[in-house]
């Protein structure tokens, strides 16, 4: 996995605010900066040409520091397992700019916050970590190696069948508590009602 940094993740205005929430939330000052890091998946390392190529695809938006900011570190990219809208795009581009060896590129968001009383406990970082991402699409590291999870490749586990025609009702009920399903009374009625209409089982 490459990384490069990009260029600030918001603006002056929208980080001000959520320096005041953070702060509300935590009841200590904290200073907060946020800029965007782009991860890349390679097929082999790049050339030369290629890494500058590809780091000037990646050089948009508002001007980057000369100093990289400082603080604790927490790292939002989106949830692994997942493949993000500008991930697709931004990889065509790259492939359509010659970069072959570049399988996949992804961006997160790398938060920076730096409490005047010293370093936040790692509840406080839990709780800012809320404050900072969507839990439904994204997920948070608290070291930037960890981001390489993104790129995981997972063999495709077998279905499992849940004998709904031997086992009817009472095994759509097992199957909700050993998947966490959260079916109602109702919708186990409904799916095992269908599932027998159909003449099959359903899977997980």
């Amino acid at each position: 996995m490459l990384v490069l940094r990009g260029t600030p993740a918001l603006s002056n205005f929208r980080l001000k605010k959520l320096q005041g929430r953070l702060d509300s939330l935590l009841g200590v000052p904290v200073t907060l900066a946020a800029e965007f890091v782009h991860l890349a998946e390679l097929e082999r390392e790049l050339e030369a040409t290629e890494l500058a190529v590809l780091e000037r695809l990646l050089r948009y938006g508002p001007s980057l520091p000369d100093q990289t900011p400082v603080g604790q570190t927490l790292l939002v990219v989106p949830r692994p397992g997942t493949i993000s809208p500008w991930s697709s795009k931004a990889t065509d581009i790259a492939h359509n700019c010659g970069l072959a060896a570049v399988r996949r590129l992804e961006r997160g968001t790398c938060w920076y916050l730096e409490a005047g009383a010293g370093p936040l406990s790692a509840a406080d970082l839990e709780q800012a970590a809320a404050l900072l991402h969507d839990r439904m699409t994204q997920a948070v590291f608290l070291d930037l190696a960890d981001a390489d999870r993104l790129f995981a490749h997972e063999e495709p586990r077998p279905l499992t069948r849940v004998p709904v025609g031997s086992g009817g009702r009472d095994a759509l009920v097992q199957a909700n508590t050993d998947l966490g399903l959260a079916l109602s009374a109702d919708e186990i009625d409904y799916l095992t009602e269908s599932f027998r209409t159909l003449g099959r089982d359903p899977t997980d």
